[in-house]
């Protein structure tokens, strides 16, 4: 400060980022991955400590061994806590600046969301959720909100976490809903439901929504299928990277061999079911449109169809090359097999296409080169554009409609119910 001279402290090839100070003031959490450009997405993130008053700092890596991404909540005089998830859960983790143990904090939550401590690291507040519970706010001691009471007497459906092995031998974990009258002398119709990422993930939790009226159609009389695909957080670095230059095709094999799965436990209609899902979910959809015949009806949201379109407009262009290992221009084979689009010809499912407006992440030609090869060939579809949005529906009044139109499009061709929109 004295001089008011800027010193370059950190500089990797790849980028770096600041997290936290030590509480002395005397050294820098960072994260970076050095020189790596090429496998950010699907990587874990690595931690490193360095000295902030040293002209030539020798850094330490720290949690490599933890096999997962780590979101740092604080830096204390306690030490470096951060959170995780693991499979469905999301924790909590102590980790030792000097010695690199990490150890879980036993918190009784499914899912931790948020942790924040006093200066001193002796007292905490953090806020999360059970699995059967809304997100809640906690102190060390109490629980200050009760916003899952607002669901007493609610029909809410069952969650059920299940397992099964995909077409390569991969273990794939999934989210099943039932109805609460679930009838196991039943066989009920099947939507499912794919998160987008594609390092999301889902977990069991009573009212999952956003435009897909999830909760509605279990008490309708259906089951629902949310999958944790390959490329899914929570199941560590190699599963994370299992669609590599494999996107859309090992995907594909996680959702039908879910389906397969139910289909020989007797739980299914296999002649009403439908597949749905937003952004990387979007484009999951689109492939299985193209690639397969055994839905009665698919909806896209904001997703890629033409990997070689998307490369050129997107506002993380990156992301493509470090999933594909290649550009268009030097291996055209990996974008045609991954891209939707390449199989359109024998696209034959009924097909929703959702789409904002002004969306950056998957632009929207993306959406127009779907909808315009679904209708030369003659495939019942719908483009539906959001005036005014993103990536997502962000606004109430919008997102209501794009849920009316979900359930309009599976009514019909799920139910074979006219739904006249409100």
């Amino acid at each position: 400060m004295a001089t008011r001279k800027i010193r370059m402290t950190i500089a990797d090839p790849a980028g770096d980022g600041l997290i936290a100070w030590s509480p002395d003031g005397n050294s820098l959490l960072y994260t970076s991955p050095i020189d790596d450009t090429v496998s950010n997405y699907y990587k874990n993130n690595r931690l490193f400590i360095t000295p902030a008053s040293t002209t030539t700092p020798t850094p330490k890596e720290i949690g490599a061994g933890f096999d997962e991404d780590k979101y740092i909540q604080d830096w204390n005089p306690k030490g470096i806590f951060f959170i995780a998830s693991q499979r469905t859960r999301s924790s909590l983790f102590h980790l030792d600046p000097s010695t690199g143990n990490i150890t879980p904090v036993t918190i009784p939550l499914d899912v931790v969301n948020n942790v924040s401590f006093s200066k001193d690291g002796q007292q905490m507040a953090y806020s999360g959720r059970n699995y059967t519970g809304l997100s809640e706010i906690y102190t060390s001691t109490s629980q200050l909100t009760h916003l899952s009471d607002q669901l007493k007497g609610w029909p809410l459906p069952d969650n059920e976490v299940i397992q099964w092995k995909s077409k390569d031998g991969a273990t794939i974990e999934g989210i099943l809903l039932k109805p609460a009258n679930y009838d196991e002398k039943k066989k009920y119709p099947l939507l499912v439901v794919i998160h987008g990422g594609p390092t999301g993930v889902d977990r069991p939790e009573p009212i999952p929504t956003y435009v897909y009226p999830i909760a509605q159609w279990c008490e309708k009389g259906a089951l629902v299928l949310r999958v944790n695909y390959r490329g899914s957080a929570g199941y560590g670095e190699k599963f994370r990277a299992l669609n590599v230059r494999n996107l859309g095709v090992g995907d594909m094999w996680d959702v039908i061999s879910g389906v397969d799965y139910l289909n020989r436990q007797g739980l299914i209609d296999t002649t009403r079911m439908g597949c749905m899902g937003w952004s990387q979910g979007g484009y999951i959809s689109a492939f299985l449109t193209t690639h397969t015949a055994i839905f009665k009806a698919i909806s896209v949201g904001a997703g890629i169809s033409d990997w070689a379109t998307y490369y050129v407009s997107t506002d993380i262009t990156p992301f493509t090359r470090e999933y594909l290992k290649a550009t268009p221009w030097q291996e055209r084979a990996i974008y045609e097999k991954t891209s939707p689009i390449t199989t359109i010809n024998q696209a034959r499912t009924p097909t929703l296409i959702q789409h904002g407006e002004l969306d950056h992440r998957v632009p929207i030609s993306d959406a127009y080169e779907l909808y315009r090869g679904l209708q030369d060939n003659h495939v019942p579809s719908r483009l539906i554009i959001y005036k005014g949005f993103g990536h997502g529906i962000t606004k109430p009044k919008e997102r209501l409609a794009a849920i009316w139109h979900n359930w309009q499009w599976f009514a019909k061709y799920i139910w074979g119910e006219d739904v006249t929109l409100p």
